[in-house]
């Protein structure tokens, strides 16, 4: 598609190159065993997400009357929340291993830069809980407060560190 694309820019078909790349890239990140691993892309390197999500856009950014223009879009809103849990997937990673600095960073990420996904509750839980850790009581108050303001119902308000069930055979 790549090849396609370079060489044939104004060719008519163009928008189904760039359709094809997104959802190469996307299903790149799934592996050889997806359909029997239900795999979970929020663990998985986000390179290939990236690239999709890069794909689509220009898809619906240069071809906005394309028929795969709406699904694109679509898959661009799935990419984002994937890229978002993506981040708070570290951050926790990191929390676990005593990084508290490097989860906060990760949680500030998430917020700033996938402002309108359904993890950033999490995200700011955890950037609750890293402060906390760090005795940086200036930063977690704050953070505290638009938490609370925002996800009332937060588990994290309640001291509940909410995580994913991870199924017993997925010991990978």
């Amino acid at each position: 598609t790549e090849r396609f694309i370079k060489l044939y820019p104004n060719h008519p078909n163009v928008d189904y190159a760039w359709y094809l790349k997104g959802l190469i890239n996307m299903n790149e990140t799934l592996g050889v065993l997806w359909w029997l691993t239900a795999p979970d892309i929020t663990d998985r390197d986000p390179r290939g997400s990236r690239d999709a999500f890069n794909a689509f856009r220009e898809l619906v950014t240069r071809f906005p009357e394309s028929k795969y223009a709406e699904d694109s879009a679509a898959r661009m809103r799935y990419l984002v929340n994937a890229l978002a849990s993506y981040e708070v997937h570290v951050a926790r990673y990191y929390m676990r291993r005593g990084a508290y600095l490097a989860a906060a960073n990760r949680a500030q990420y998430a917020i700033q830069h996938y402002p309108q996904a359904p993890t950033v509750e999490d995200a700011m839980g955890v950037l609750w809980q890293a402060y906390d850790k760090l005795g940086m009581t200036a930063l977690r108050d704050p953070a505290g407060r638009v938490l609370a303001a925002n996800f009332p119902a937060s588990p994290y308000l309640k001291g509940i560190n909410p995580t994913k069930e991870v199924p017993w055979w997925r010991i990978w």
